[in-house]
């Protein structure tokens, strides 16, 4: 079993704390966290991580005893130097403490080459050596779909940005392949988070990673099991109105969650997630997120 805390809020700071109260854990005290945001591009949520939402949980970690704090991440197709910029994320890391890596700029020396076992990358891919070597694992993402193949981008479509991008063919082979799905969910493979946070408070429930229909879910999903996060995002994607693709067949049948299921990433069925609520309202949603995944 994993738990899965589901919060009903329009409130970003309320929602991380919360998700932290609910889940009752703290894998980052004494230790050297990483931290993954979603930086796709500079543009405001669902596209791209709120910086409420972020400061909320840098501060959090800060307060539950992390050693050091590093932001690693690389964007695309936005530059990533400019998206940090326009975020805010140096007048942050200065006010907060924390480090900051682009990704983007980082030399092949800082890649480890990766090669799941049955991969659908022709020759691996190469993968953010400070996250292959990382003590502990933060990362928060958005609720939304992908309208380039990906279908949804949730907490596994998170993970490509530890893949590099500049200079280098794998973003143009994961887009144009029909194994695009599996292919997300196999980076997922080569590491684990220690806590992932969604921020659900807007979504596009069509169109994305940059642009898209917007719908308030006003929700928070966390949890440390990617599957699960994952799962019950397709789910509340489908009880908002989404696209075709997010909605045929199960929602363990969605490629990303079914070659993750195979790769052992995490659970393999929706009777293995226990929910964890703060309110009636919570609740209410719990019971919408289980119809769906029955179905």
């Amino acid at each position: 079993m994993t738990k899965i805390a589901v919060i009903s809020t329009k409130d970003r700071i309320y929602g991380v704390n919360k998700s932290f109260e609910l889940l009752g854990i703290n894998p980052v005290k004494d230790k050297n966290v990483i931290f993954k945001p979603n930086f796709n591009t500079a543009d405001p949520p669902p596209a791209a991580t709120s910086m409420e939402t972020m400061k909320q949980m840098l501060i959090k970690l800060k307060e539950m005893g992390a050693k050091t704090i590093t932001v690693a991440e690389r964007s695309g197709p936005a530059n990533t130097e400019e998206v940090f910029k326009d975020k805010g994320l140096y007048d942050l890391a200065k006010e907060l403490d924390f480090k900051i890596l682009n990704l983007a700029t980082a030399p092949k020396e800082e890649y480890v080459l990766k090669q799941p076992k049955g991969s659908h990358w022709q020759e691996g891919f190469l993968f953010a050596k400070i996250y292959d070597e990382a003590e502990c694992i933060v990362e928060t993402c958005c609720l939304k779909t992908h309208q380039y193949g990906g279908h949804f981008t949730l907490s596994m479509k998170n993970a490509t940005g530890l893949v590099p991008r500049d200079d280098y063919t794998y973003m143009k082979e994961l887009h144009s392949s029909e194994n695009q799905r599996k292919m997300i969910a196999e980076i997922n493979a080569v590491y684990k988070a220690d806590l992932i946070i969604m921020d659900g408070v807007e979504t596009f429930i069509d169109g994305g990673p940059m642009e898209g229909t917007r719908k308030e879910a006003n929700v928070f999903i966390a949890g440390t099991d990617k599957i699960a996060i994952d799962a019950v995002g397709v789910a509340l994607l489908r009880i908002l109105g989404t696209t075709d693709d997010v909605s045929k067949g199960s929602v363990f049948e969605q490629e990303q969650i079914s070659r993750a299921v195979e790769l052992g990433i995490g659970i393999s069925s929706p009777d293995e997630i226990e929910f964890i609520t703060d309110s009636e309202e919570s609740d209410k949603i719990v019971e919408k997120i289980k119809q769906k995944l029955a179905e």
